[in-house]
């Protein structure tokens, strides 16, 4: 896990800058204060990266639960904190309006530990499946395993929407597929 640079930022302005477009008043409550909340952490994390990304030696193998609920919280970079947020200002506005606030707040909390943990199984998965014990070390941060699952459950309460994905128009049932490719392919970390 590389070390990021604290501080303000050119990823964190422009999330900031986004932000201030959509209006404070316009962001529902829930939405709002996970985007707070990760703010926050980037620019104080709890602990360096290395102490809090998900792995399957840290969580499973040290016993380091803990981890489960820090490591969706933080990002490696600016970027990865600006791509992320301003995914979860949109599907937070629609989901949260939609949902109400209560219930979107027990499902980010419940996605979050769940991705976690889905995360783990698919690594010693990897393990297993290809005799490959270096895949017990892959440590990752960031919110984008919520931010997936919040787009599927989106697609579900909002079905025969096109979306539109590097400029192609996908169905949107599929467009969350592509786009999870297309980072990837992005930004492999």
């Amino acid at each position: 896990m590389e070390r990021r640079q604290r501080g303000v930022s050119a990823g964190l302005l422009l999330l900031l800058y986004q932000i201030s477009q959509v209006g404070l008043q316009n962001i529902p409550s829930v939405t709002l204060g996970v985007l707070v909340l990760n703010i926050f952490l980037f620019l104080n994390p709890l602990r360096p990266l290395t102490e809090v990304c998900l792995s399957v030696n840290e969580a499973v193998h040290r016993k380091n639960w803990q981890r489960l609920l820090l490591a969706p919280f933080h990002h490696a970079d600016d970027w990865h904190l600006y791509y992320n947020m301003i995914s979860m200002l949109w599907k937070g506005i629609m989901l949260e309006r939609k949902l109400k606030s209560i219930w979107f707040a027990y499902i980010i909390a419940v996605f979050s530990v769940l991705i976690g943990v889905v995360y783990i199984v698919l690594e010693l998965l990897l393990v297993i499946i290809l005799d490959d014990p270096s895949y017990e070390m892959n440590c990752g941060v960031g919110f984008s395993g919520v931010l997936f699952a919040l787009k599927v459950l989106n697609n579900h309460y909002n079905p025969g929407r096109v979306s539109s994905v590097f400029g192609f128009r996908i169905s949107s049932k599929y467009a969350c597929w592509v786009e999870l490719v297309a980072i990837h392919l992005i930004s492999p970390g």
